[in-house]
């Protein structure tokens, strides 16, 4: 299923969220260790790390694989953890006596590499992010909070997006206002996707607003079913109450609007990092921030 996201100008498909107006992340040294799961970025080759070994010189890990095959690569850039650029070091060329180690690096819950104490939030922006409800906006709290109040910038849920044409006017986009709203279900041929067109079109939206969205039907979806303990989401029939739905399917109470809540929060408790949720959400979410912090 495509992603779609309405930018500045037009409608458009989405990719890679852009990165100007905000320093580009660290990419991590992590000593190789037995037990890591990696990516290879060039051949998509994922396996464990089972061992090292030196030879000629240079030092390799041993990845096993689906089937217990087994590839060796060179340490270094170019590998994929937890679905993060990442470089893989020698563990044994990672100083630990000697000149004073340097201080600890934090990580945010989005992956921000933090190399200093948290500072204070700064003053908010008038640039706004927009989310459809209380849950989405609970959950972008969660994972991007930390980077949100350094940036200033200030998360709104608007109960539906069935307003959103009058809601963009009402708020006066322009260049030092700018406006990222962040949509459930944005697939083409939906009511959303119909919205989101004629949002991009109000006065003042064309460079100042930027709609984007995910394909799942709600935001609970965006959590990774692995995060649950189950293979896939519950499939949930037409004209069924979805949350409902939901938590019958996986087994939680659900008779009122109580048990959803508490339904909720406890999939919101299941959430603690980045890495736990569908990168289909990641990347929209990144691309607004991106869009919001630029300066040119």
């Amino acid at each position: 299923m495509h992603e779609y996201g309405w930018g500045p100008q037009e409608l458009t498909t989405s990719g890679v969220g852009h990165r100007s107006g905000r320093v580009r992340r660290e990419v991590p040294a992590v000593p190789a260790r037995r037990g890591l799961v990696l990516e290879d970025s060039a051949s998509g080759w994922v396996g464990e790390l089972l061992r090292l070994e030196r030879t000629a010189g240079m030092v390799v890990m041993v990845l096993e694989g689906r089937g217990g095959r087994t590839r060796a690569f060179p340490l270094g850039h170019g590998f994929l953890l937890e679905g993060r650029p990442v470089e893989i070091v020698d563990p044994g060329s990672v100083r630990t006596t000697g000149a004073a180690a340097p201080a600890a690096t934090a990580r945010t819950a989005s992956g921000s590499v933090r190399a200093a104490a948290p500072t204070q939030a700064r003053v908010a922006r008038a640039s706004r992010i927009w989310v459809e409800g209380k849950h989405d906006a609970e959950l972008v709290e969660k994972v991007w909070g930390d980077d949100l109040r350094e940036q200033g910038i200030v998360v709104e849920p608007l109960g539906g997006i069935d307003d959103l044409v009058d809601a963009i006017r009402d708020f006066g986009p322009g260049p030092a206002r700018r406006l990222g709203v962040l949509v459930d279900h944005l697939v083409p041929g939906s009511k959303e996707s119909r919205i989101a067109g004629d949002a991009i079109r109000v006065p003042g939206a064309a460079g100042n607003v930027l709609v984007v969205g995910h394909p799942y039907v709600d935001v609970w979806q965006v959590i990774k079913p692995a995060v649950l303990g189950i293979d896939a989401w519950p499939v949930i029939a037409r004209g069924q109450d979805w949350k409902t739905g939901i938590l019958a399917g996986l087994g939680w109470p659900h008779g009122d609007q109580a048990d959803v809540a508490r339904g909720w929060q406890r999939l919101l408790g299941s959430v603690h990092t980045y890495t736990d949720l569908e990168p289909a959400m990641l990347g929209r979410v990144e691309e607004i921030i991106d869009f919001l912090t630029a300066t040119g």
